[in-house]
């Protein structure tokens, strides 16, 4: 919306907010899928307008998915969110210019100061870690 796409930003908002919450803690490593991709997936798919009856926008949705859950694979675990959400949220920016000529606003780099609230976090392997950021 506002990067110029045509978008009714309430209603997007509202079923944004109702497929998300539909998305499992701890999807990740039960089902192999993490929910910032799935996320993105979501975005994607109320940009698009689509439906599981369209064309080309059901396949681009599921593309967006895919490409999100790849780089996020790429990284590898345990899981955090913010590093899976940050890579999907930089992934999405880039496939949604590419499919729908809608260009967002990407930070040049992205640092994470969550580092110490997350007994889990990879550290130096993480893209976002401050010290991969000096």
């Amino acid at each position: 919306h506002n990067a110029g796409g045509e978008i009714d930003l309430p209603s997007a908002l509202e079923k944004a907010q109702s497929r998300g919450q539909k998305v499992p803690g701890g999807i990740c490593g039960m089902w192999g899928s993490c929910g910032a991709g799935i996320s993105a997936g979501i975005f994607f798919s109320i940009a698009a307008a689509n439906s599981p009856m369209k064309g080309e926008a059901w396949g681009m949705g599921n593309i967006m998915t895919s490409k999100c859950l790849a780089e996020i694979g790429k990284i590898g675990g345990p899981r955090c969110c913010k590093r899976d959400g940050y890579t999907a949220m930089l992934t999405a920016i880039d496939y949604t210019t590419e499919a729908l000529g809608v260009t967002m606003e990407k930070p040049q780099k992205l640092v994470c100061q969550f580092t110490a609230l997350n007994r889990e976090c990879i550290k130096t392997r993480c893209p976002y870690h401050p010290i991969n950021n000096k």
